[in-house]
């Protein structure tokens, strides 16, 4: 928790003695001893002989006979003039037993065998306490983890020194600071907003990809407001039993209004605002229920006790329109990829942490990472700490950090993966076409790395291209390139070896998907124009899509397999007309990696020379 203590932790069993079933356990051992020390019988075992010899030695006071059992009374011998003891011996089948007490004049009685007292004394008494140790360490455990506490509120509270962040902490997000720099100033000065009539927002959702700040964001504004700050996932809502989530939401609002002002943040709230009916193949009462107090809840409590919801997710896309209109989450704060002075940013607060070399220029290392957010930066300063570590060095140089990136973005080397010659060669060949053919090609990013050495789970080798600038549109003519790019690595296989194989496995499935996108979604068809034909659901900040229901005819779902089939084959001769063009320099490139597995920018520059700038193969009709 990053040196911060939670509620329960403050008020519960301490910190690092998390509540287990080994308190049960002990709880028992400790009845089993008091049961054996307390309840132990104060009788001193005889033996039935030794209990007829005494008898007949006039040493028995008297006796209670029950049926399994005799009790009494056993005098000393005159030489011990010891005081009398208690005894028990065993019944046994004896039917002279009685006269014999009677000539010895013992005073004998009858005792019935009960089991309630013995049970009473036994079980009950111990189960009691049971329960009794069982209540003291559910309420010392806190809201919400007991047994008998399925319907509170599971929120972690932190008071405003506790949170330990504020924006100084948070980078690279400059706009979304300073969107809910207005939430930050009603909850320090209401008066400023009251006197002009102003409502405040009740909510606000922070959207945006996974790993960009969002948690972040928003334990940064109650440390800036200094106001309490209660956190919780949308997923500890939900509960198998009907009607559990609904009661921690009303748990929730009524902790929060006592709190006031304080700020109630609801990570991942996609978990619990579902839109309703999305699947109507799959309903979820539960769920249902939940989403449905959580609006009534937002719609009832007063915005001017200073009760602030900030809410955050990744997929907007399936909220309820319900949560998103007006009066609820009224604002929605878009916490996107950092641009380049972002990363830079970035990079710089992480790096206060690790010692820097000479050489190392972060400018660089932001320029390199475009695509990458907040929490992928991060993880690059760390593994450039590791690295250096690893290899006894005194601080982080560039080269770890250019290790570092590789590492993230195609996984780590596996120099210990032996290739055969022949396999080798191939996978050569196959990465010096990605390079040529975007080198080539005007609007390809341009080739950063490409080497040969396996990263990862399956990658045998790999192209780094990276763009000059952030970008956030592409054109058809862009598009189209990409695809050359991808298909280059299998067209040089079958240049060079005249057979394919394998290793272009994801190059076609990328290379397929984007055809169809063109065609279906972005209205890049030749024969469709702009039409899009396919309304699928998308989401907005995760890779991939959703299976959705065809809209289109079979005849169009033809004319669609056909566009797509001769865009990528026209796309495939391209790569293969410019690997035929420059054949020299795809066995110069091959040879290269072959010698020395990897090759960098600016040595690659130097061998393929500027290709650009020469005649450009023409499209295929």
């Amino acid at each position: 928790m990053n040196g911060n203590q939670s509620n329960r932790t403050r008020k519960g069993l301490g910190p690092g003695l998390p509540f287990s079933f080994w308190y049960v356990l002990v709880a028992i051992g400790f009845l089993l001893v008091l049961q054996n020390v307390l309840f132990a019988r104060p009788f001193e075992q005889l033996p039935y002989s030794d209990f007829k010899t005494a008898l007949r030695q006039d040493r028995i006071e008297d006796i209670q006979i029950s049926v399994h059992t005799i009790r009494g009374t056993l005098r000393s011998s005159p030489s011990d003039k010891l005081p009398p003891v208690r005894f028990m011996a065993v019944r046994v089948d004896d039917p002279e037993l009685v006269q014999e007490l009677e000539k010895h004049h013992v005073k004998y009685t009858g005792q019935y065998d009960s089991d309630v007292v013995k049970t009473l004394l036994s079980w009950i008494i111990p189960l009691v306490f049971l329960f009794i140790v069982w209540g003291f360490l559910s309420r010392r455990l806190g809201p919400g983890q007991g047994v008998m506490n399925f319907g509170k509120s599971r929120a972690r509270i932190y008071a405003e020194r506790e949170t330990g962040v504020t924006f100084t902490d948070v980078a690279g997000a400059d706009e979304a600071k300073e969107e809910l720099q207005e939430i930050i100033d009603f909850l320090r000065y209401p008066q400023k907003y009251s006197a002009l009539g102003g409502r405040i927002p009740k909510g606000v959702l922070l959207v945006g990809p996974p790993g960009t700040g969002k948690t972040l964001l928003a334990r940064a504004v109650a440390g800036e407001a200094s106001v309490p700050f209660f956190s919780l996932s949308g997923s500890d809502f939900v509960e198998m039993f009907v009607g559990v989530g609904a009661a921690r939401v009303r748990d929730l609002f009524k902790q929060a209004q006592e709190k006031a002002p304080c700020i109630v943040f609801i990570d991942e709230l996609d978990a619990v605002g579902k839109a309703r009916g999305i699947n109507p193949m799959q309903q979820n009462d539960e769920r249902e229920q939940t989403l449905n107090q959580l609006l009534a809840e937002m719609d009832g409590f007063d915005p001017r006790k200073g009760v602030i919801i900030l809410g955050a997710t990744n997929r907007p896309e399936i909220l309820d329109p319900a949560l998103l209109r007006a009066g609820r989450f009224d604002r929605q704060v878009v916490v996107g990829r950092p641009d380049l002075q972002g990363r830079l940013d970035i990079l710089r607060l992480h790096a206060k942490k690790v010692r820097l070399g000479a050489d190392v220029d972060l400018q660089i290392i932001a320029a390199r990472t475009p695509g990458m957010v907040g929490s992928d930066l991060a993880n690059v300063i760390n593994e450039a700490a590791l690295l250096a570590a690893r290899y006894g060095k005194d601080a982080v140089m560039m080269d770890e950090l250019d290790k570092a990136i590789d590492r993230i973005m195609a996984g780590p080397e596996k120099k210990s993966r032996v290739m055969a010659p022949e396999e080798k060669r191939r996978v050569a060949y196959h990465e010096s076409g990605h390079a040529l053919v975007a080198e080539s090609l005007p609007h390809a990013d341009p080739v950063r790395k490409v080497t040969i050495i396996p990263h990862g789970v399956a990658a045998l080798g790999y192209t780094q291209q990276l763009p000059t600038q952030d970008r956030y549109l592409y054109t058809k003519d862009e598009l189209l390139d990409r695809m050359t790019v991808m298909l280059g690595g299998r067209a040089a296989e079958e240049v060079v070896f005249h057979d394919v194989s394998t290793g272009a496995q994801d190059d076609l499935q990328r290379v397929g998907e984007m055809a169809r996108r063109m065609i279906t979604e972005l209205g890049m068809s030749e024969h469709l124009g702009a039409y899009a034909v396919e309304q699928a659901r998308q989401p907005m900040f995760l890779d991939g899509g959703y299976q959705s229901p065809k809209h289109y005819s079979e005849a169009m779902a033809r004319r669609i397999d056909h566009e797509a089939q001769t865009m990528v084959e026209r796309m495939y001769q391209r790569a293969h007309q410019i690997l035929e063009t420059h054949r020299d320099k795809l066995e110069a490139l091959a040879q290269y990696l072959l010698q020395h597995e990897v090759i960098d920018q600016a040595s690659l520059g130097l061998l393929l020379g500027d290709l650009r700038s020469g005649p450009q193969p023409k499209l295929l009709g």
